[in-house]
């Protein structure tokens, strides 16, 4: 039973400690009594019985299931209900307790009653009892479930109700369990705040804005259309000292208005609200308003006039919160039982070896390139690890091979890790030879851009996984047969990386696919993980302290095995155990946190010592943590126990992040992990949100730590949700290995994000739904050159399209488009033809200009959401040292499989057109063109001012960003200038060093682009001294020794994006780029030394940016 869950629920922790004390009395000989009351279904008000209560009583190890039958026995003896067998079947009767305000349902007929989270009490005699409702299940209205459905399954992009069959299916028991921290959430939720929250940030004043500090800022607001004025406050007020302001002159004025109301600030033409106790300072809109020298309009509205936010789902009863768990170990130990008292096995007491019979393998249509023979590999997996492996012989291909063959593992049952599978590969045989039938301990596998090209193995042809402890921790038994995926060829798009070891779910296409036979060894009892090894192991965990960090994520949680009690042989731990590199050659089965000493301490100087040792060294917890032996069970026990004893609020976000990476399977390391997340403010989980999305892929089950946590997160604040529901959604789409768990995860959060987000997301997929099928016709219309007709053509499919009248931008939930403008919509001239897209914006005394985005079908934006995302993160590491390095991180978000939408920069031209614009192509080698156009924008004393100062600094950003990425493929028309001399760059299709090349060779010689012009600008002609351009390398060395103090941080954000299967990322090599770039292994000194060379390369070789830039313009290369 998980502590956490108790202690922060007193009636619960109560009730556990009451149960764990009462159990160990003679007196209660282990019985527990329960009062059932029975409830009439609508059925039973005209039979004539009187439906009262029975008490049963029996032992604490027994299931739920038992106690249904005890309860049906006596309801046939006393003759007190009409139909005592149907009690037997959970789809028709429930057993449901109260606790506080909620009702619980018992599940899982498997579970154990020790084990219910129920409230206990006891009655005269001493002997524990707990109060049951037994109630037949209330029929919901089919028609509104299946609108219902219909509905979710249209945001969701796919429908869940057709793949939903078995209660106890590893879906159906996910989105019941699912339930209760969504309830929890809800409880707790402030739905004003929740209406209101505001986009504040707690990053410095950049020091270009901090002498608005010694002025007032004029503020006007504007109430309802009837009263409009201006008033001038202190930077540090807040919007609270606003409204208090206004009141008084609507008082003062003596306007009619609704005193008792309760009021908001939402910025004029904007889905932004200024609330919550934070100085103006502090929100992200006003400190724009000061950059851009704009005036700040502020709406007043009634709350009450707000979008209805209520959730108006029906949903599902709460389950018991241990559902998926079961009684110690010595509760289920077979030792001194007779078989009458046997109900389940303990896996810990089976001492055989794994093995499996495969049985064979069909599939209904050959493929077009057919192998001459195959074999099959069988793994354990364990995360992306190989812990055993086992061939079969080899066999001539065919659309069905039989096998009848028994494969057998070197590893015993009793070591299997929860969360452990089961995998299959169907293998080419090389050169028709047969394979060695047995690898009992291969080398642990980590990715590579090509799992099929291992050396001496043949190509991999289809892969399928089964979790061999289940979701309700039950042991797999019994035949099986699995759908397999193929590997797709090289010329296809990569499988999603490591795909082949993380996922378990199967191929839906079951009419076509291969499909693999096997069983697997049967008991005459279901086999179950234990949840701990004694039941004062579990007593211990009831009671133990909890973490000072709340945790939201594991306050409702799903099963697992953690004992917060230390083991009976473990010595104070050791903390230089964290730092020691292993013994190169040493067997990670030596690898042991145990001491031969039976001696330990637990006081409290030696647990304050063990967590200051453990702060000292947590940086290093992650290269201890893969040393272990996940398949030695004393072993895991003894780090279960250190990490129950860490406080996770001293771990490094780093480090956590990296917890939750795919090299570390276990769910307590991931749980810390998770509980170190609890800490984040809002603005920072939206940093790392796309790298936690797609960590989802690497936990063992739908129901996880990580996924109530995200669940939890994004329905307490809708700025998250509503990226969370994009880049789930994204997933739901594009990754089918995936698709499941990603689809059940966002209906957990459909169900309780309320009526207004709803909406809100229904307009958003009906405009990408609508645009899409646009771009498809328009590619299929001209998949060539663009003809003078096709804006015609455009307006035309555009005016008939579905799109709604206005929408919330999906890669900006701030914004919110009305009708699309026509006239200024067009195709684009490229490969893929993404529409240039135009829509009015929202009426605003700010006189906005229009909303304009760039819709793309046929690309995946994932990686330039990636390198976006990195740049907001560096310019948040720039901010906190008062390096405002003006990077523009426009506005970009995939909404499908390869589908997504671009935010047009306003005001901005790219270089090529600057240079054409300025003498045609020729003008590439012209080195004074870009300096005359800023001329030509600005006044001359403005151009050696601001112009220029903001041209040194972002220029220093981006070569500094485009270099630590890798960023390539650079020309002249992916990178863009404002008419404010703010530099930007595009469309990042290539990174970490991978670079463009024609006709075999490589098109850029530079790190990064520091071109002639760009030097001009700055003042730097042949070589002279510049005071702009030394101002410039300064900026560059102070933002690159910055991001090198945070290069674990970026390295570990782009390792979790390995997940997605981008082509350019798509191996852990990849990250030897990132690594290089930051000098990581250099110190401060020669890391600076080392940047200033790369500008001087630059520099050297800027003429042949110039040649690659003139040749683009005149062959019209992309």
């Amino acid at each position: 039973m998980d502590p956490t869950l108790l202690l922060n629920q007193p009636v619960g922790s109560r009730a556990a400690d009451c149960l764990s004390g009462m159990l160990t009395q003679s007196c209660s000989e282990n019985k527990l009594k329960f009062i059932c009351e029975f409830k009439p279904g609508e059925e039973d008000y005209n039979v004539d019985m009187d439906f009262g209560s029975v008490s049963v009583i029996l032992p604490a190890q027994c299931s739920v299931h038992q106690l249904r039958l005890r309860i049906c026995m006596q309801a046939q003896e006393q003759n007190c209900h009409p139909d005592p067998l149907a009690i037997l079947d959970p789809e028709r009767y429930t057993l449901l307790y109260a606790r506080g305000e909620d009702w619980y349902e018992a599940y899982d007929d498997c579970q154990v009653i020790r084990t219910l989270d129920i409230p206990w009490s006891c009655d005269d005699t001493g002997q524990l009892l707990a109060h049951i409702v037994v109630k037949p299940l209330v029929a919901v209205d089919s028609e509104e479930k299946q609108k219902q459905q219909q509905f979710l399954s249209y945001l969701i992009g796919h429908d869940l109700e057709k793949e939903a069959s078995d209660r106890l299916g590893e879906l159906t028991f996910t989105r019941r369990k699912l339930a209760s921290p969504r309830r929890q959430e809800l409880s707790n939720r402030d739905y004003e705040l929740y209406a209101t929250e505001p986009w504040v940030t707690c990053a410095p004043i950049p020091n270009d804005l901090l002498d608005w500090l010694k002025r007032k800022l004029p503020v006007n607001l504007h109430y309802m259309s009837q009263i409009s004025f201006s008033i001038h406050v202190d930077l540090g007020a807040t919007p609270n000292v606003l409204l208090k302001v206004f009141r008084r002159v609507m008082s003062d004025q003596r306007f009619d208005y609704v005193i008792s109301d309760s009021l908001a600030l939402k910025v004029s033409g904007r889905e932004e609200f200024l609330s919550g106790d934070y100085p103006l300072t502090d929100f992200h809109w006003v400190r724009q308003c000061l950059k851009t020298n704009q005036d700040l309009h502020l709406s007043v509205i009634p709350v009450s006039q707000l979008v209805e936010e209520t959730v108006e789902f029906v949903d599902w009863p709460l389950v018991d919160s241990f559902s998926g768990q079961f009684s110690s170990h010595e509760d289920l130990c077979l030792k001194g039982k007779d078989v009458e008292d046997i109900y389940m096995i303990s896996l810990w007491d089976c001492n055989r070896k794994l093995r499996v019979k495969l049985l064979g393998f069909d599939i209904p249509k050959l493929p077009s390139k057919c192998p001459q023979s195959v074999y099959v590999e069988a793994s354990i997996l364990y995360g992306n690890k190989v812990l055993s492996s086992v061939s079969s012989l080899s066999k001539a291909f065919a659309d069905e091979v039989l096998w009848n063959e028994w494969l057998d593992f070197d590893v015993l049952l009793r070591d299997l890790p929860r969360g452990a599978k089961l995998g299959f590969t169907i293998i080419a045989s090389g050169n028709d030879s047969s394979p060695a039938t047995k690898d009992p301990k291969p080398p642990l596998s980590s990715g590579n851009k090509a799992p099929d090209q291992q050396k001496g193995k043949g190509k991999e042809l289809y892969f399928v996984n089964l979790l061999l402890i289940d979701h309700r921790s039950v042991l797999s038994q019994g035949p099986y047969t699995l759908h397999m995926w193929s590997y797709p060829d090289v010329e296809e798009e990569a499988v999603t990386y490591q795909a082949d070891k993380l996922s378990s779910a199967t191929n839906p296409d079951i009419v076509d696919s291969m499909a693999i036979s096997f069983l697997l060894d049967r008991y005459s009892f279901p086999v179950v993980l234990p949840n701990s090894f004694s039941p004062s192991d579990h007593s211990a965990s009831l009671t133990s302290k909890p973490s000072p960090t709340k945790s939201t994520a594991s306050s409702s949680a799903p099963s697992s095995s953690s004992p917060s009690s230390p083991p009976s042989n473990f010595l104070s731990p050791d903390p230089s155990s964290l730092h020691l590199k292993p013994i190169q050659g040493q067997s990670k089965d030596n690898i042991t946190l145990r001491s031969p000493s039976p001696v330990f301490n637990t006081s409290k100087a030696c647990l304050r010592r063990f967590r200051e040792e453990s702060v000292r060294y947590a940086s290093n917890l992650p290269q201890f943590l893969r040393s272990v032996d996940w398949m030695n069970r004393g072993v895991v026990e003894d780090v279960h126990w250190l990490l129950g004893n860490w406080d996770p609020g001293e771990l490094d976000l780093t480090v956590a992040l990296e917890l939750l990476s795919m090299d570390f399977a276990d769910e307590t390391v991931r749980r810390l992990a998770v509980q170190r997340l609890e800490s984040l403010s809002n603005d920072d989980v939206l940093k790392y949100l796309l790298q936690l999305v797609q960590t989802l892929k690497v936990e063992p089950y739908h129901d996880s730590y990580l996924a109530r946590y995200l669940i939890q997160r994004a329905l307490g604040s809708k700025r998250i949700g509503h990226f969370f529901f994009w880049y789930v959604r994204s997933e739901v789409e594009g990754c089918p290995y995936f698709r499941q768990r990603m689809a059940v995860i966002l209906e957990a959060y459909l169900l309780g994000c309320g009526q207004a987000m709803l909406d809100s997301f229904t307009q958003q997929v009906q405009a990408v739904e609508a645009l899409q099928e646009v771009a498809m016709i328009i590619k299929q219309h001209y998949p060539n050159d663009v003809p003078s007709t096709a804006p015609l053509k455009l307006q035309e499919l555009l005016q008939n399209s579905n799109l709604p009248d206005e929408f919330l931008l999906p890669f900006d939930p701030r914004i919110k488009a009305g009708r699309i403008l026509l006239d200024k919509c067009k195709v684009m001239a490229s490969k893929k033809k993404p529409l240039w897209l135009e829509f009015s914006p929202m009426p605003s005394p700010n006189l906005p200009t229009p909303i304009g985005i760039i819709f793309k079908q046929g690309d995946d934006l994932r990686q330039d959401m990636l390198v976006l995302q990195t740049l907001v993160l560096m310019d948040s590491i720039w901010q906190e040292k008062s390096l405002d390095l003006n990077l523009v991180p426009y506005g970009c978000i995939s909404t499908g499989h390869n589908i997504g939408m671009i935010e047009i920069v306003r005001n901005a031209v790219t270089i090529a057109a600057v240079q054409r614009s300025h003498g045609g192509n020729n003008a590439a080698f012209r080195n004074d063109a870009l300096f005359e156009w800023l001329k030509s924008k600005c006044p001359l004393q403005e151009i050696h001012y601001n112009t220029v100062e903001r041209f040194v600094k972002s220029c220093a950003g981006y070569c500094v960003a485009t270099y630590v990425l890798g960023i390539g493929d650079r020309h002249n028309d992916n990178i863009m200038i404002t008419d404010k001399g703010n530099l930007l760059h595009i469309d990042f299709g290539h990174i970490l060093g991978n670079r463009k090349h024609f006709l075999g060779v490589s098109r850029e010689r530079v790190p990064f682009v520091l071109t002639p012009d760009f030097l001009y600008v700055m003042g730097r002609v042949k070589g002279r001294k510049s005071l702009y351009f030394q101002r410039f390398m300064d900026t560059c060395t102070k933002a690159y020794l910055s991001l090198r103090s945070h290069s674990r941080l970026l390295v570990t954000l782009f390792s979790l994006m390995l997940l997605t299967g981008i082509p350019e990322l798509s191996a852990a090599e990849d990250m030897r780029y990132l690594r290089d770039a930051l000098q990581e292994e250099q110190g401060e000194a020669e890391a600076r030394e080392h940047f200033l060379q790369q500008i001087a390369l630059c520099e050297q070789l800027g003429w042949t940016v110039q040649a690659n830039w003139w040749i683009h313009m005149v062959a019209g290369i992309k």
